[in-house]
């Protein structure tokens, strides 16, 4: 990706992917480099593909599949000759159809390349690369992204591994990636361990849930342990803290007791903004009513006596 909105200049996911808010009728554009890494010269095709939100994960359709995000992309090049380490850009306009309904869809847009085929009869081989693409319609703002940690799960496999596995909710109106990490504090004679990765490519849609997994030493002692959880998808984050004891190998051990649960300082800043718009509009609200109260009555006339 070499093109980003400058209202997503923060935002890693916006970096990487095409991810977007469009009302109907509108039209963008965003220019991709492909680049050659081999000492040969690639005949490279570019075109775009349908996508799903699957099992919690960003499923890609086979081939060109096409779907309606699609039929609305048009590329400047379907393909292009690479020199040995050379490089080409290509860009994507994407149109959106006045009459286009509400909601999001998935798309990706792949820059692919074959093996040469061999006299032997092996299988030729396809190699391709794409930019995923994330893209909501809709009038008005765009629906806030946002999710929730749910419970934890310490477990160990037969061969003794440890793991812990995260439930995540999707609570915003935006498909989230998940990456992150996970802290182990207050151990066995007040020993620490990680940070250690979850695992990544855990894609939830709007309104659904899974799990991220984080794969820990075996040398690991049981615990317990206090387990620091910390998530994020694009400018949202999320952590929690929770006591966990590891079990014994090949069984699955209790969840977690929940310690405390922080979200982000964008998130808290969103927060206060939020209140403070409040408290001004409620403060609107009683200079408001008291400026329709009825005026105070006018002094009477004093009439002098005798009249």
């Amino acid at each position: 990706m070499l093109e980003a909105p400058t209202d997503r200049r923060d935002d890693p996911r916006a970096l990487r992917y095409v991810v977007d808010h469009l009302p109907p009728g509108t039209t963008i554009k965003r220019q991709l480099l492909i680049v050659n890494r081999t000492g040969e010269p690639r005949h490279v095709d570019v075109y775009p593909a349908a996508a799903t939100l699957e099992s919690s994960a960003f499923t890609f359709g086979e081939g060109r599949a096409a779907n309606e995000l699609t039929s609305w992309i048009t590329l400047d090049r379907s393909a292009v000759e690479l020199d040995p380490w050379g490089e080409a850009r290509v860009r994507a306009t994407i149109t959106v159809p006045p009459a286009a309904s509400r909601g999001e869809r998935y798309g990706v847009l792949w820059a692919s390349t074959s093996s040469k085929p061999r006299a032997n009869g092996e299988v030729k081989q396809i190699h391709r690369v794409g930019v995923r693409m994330y893209l909501d319609i809709g009038p008005g703002g765009e629906p806030a992204s946002d999710f929730a940690i749910g419970d934890l799960r310490p477990a160990r496999s037969p061969e003794g591994v440890p793991s812990l596995t995260v439930q995540v909710s999707n609570t915003g109106g935006r498909a989230i990636d998940l990456t992150g990490a996970i802290t182990l504090s207050d151990g066995p004679a007040g020993s620490r361990a990680g940070p250690f990765p979850v695992g990544e490519g855990v894609t939830l849609p709007p309104g659904g849930a899974g799990q991220v997994v984080a794969r820990l030493p075996a040398e690991l002692p049981n615990g317990p342990w206090k387990a620091e959880v910390s998530l994020e998808s694009g400018l949202v984050k999320r952590s929690l803290t929770a006591q966990i004891r590891f079990p014994d190998p090949g069984q699955a051990g209790r969840k977690g007791s929940v310690v405390s649960r922080m979200v982000s300082p964008w998130t808290l800043g969103a927060t206060v903004a939020a209140l403070l718009l409040a408290t001004g509009l409620a403060v609107l609200l009683r200079r408001s009513r008291r400026s329709r109260r009825s005026p105070a009555a006018a002094p009477r006339e004093r009439v002098p006596a005798g009249r």
